[in-house]
């Protein structure tokens, strides 16, 4: 299920983001990116809405994931016609 990331709390959010930039490990090269931007990278991906917050029911768990990826979940779960 998907969480509008206006409606969490803002610290919240924030730690959230820093989980999972910490997370995935991001590459950016050889070039040293702080966390403060890596942060403020997904916040404008959330912002675009190039990325949302969901939340699995099963895992009882909250994720930042690509949008895409939660469009093709959302249409392998609709049931048959």
């Amino acid at each position: 299920m998907k969480i509008p990331y206006q409606q969490i709390n803002p610290e919240t959010l924030t730690a959230l983001i820093e989980h999972f930039v910490l997370q995935e490990g991001t590459d950016y090269g050889e070039q040293e990116v702080s966390l403060a931007t890596k942060v403020e990278h997904v916040r404008a991906q959330l912002k675009r809405g190039d990325a949302v917050v969901v939340y699995s029911e099963l895992h009882e768990s909250v994720h930042i994931v690509p949008k895409d990826a939660v469009s093709a979940t959302e249409h392998n779960q609709q049931p048959d016609a």
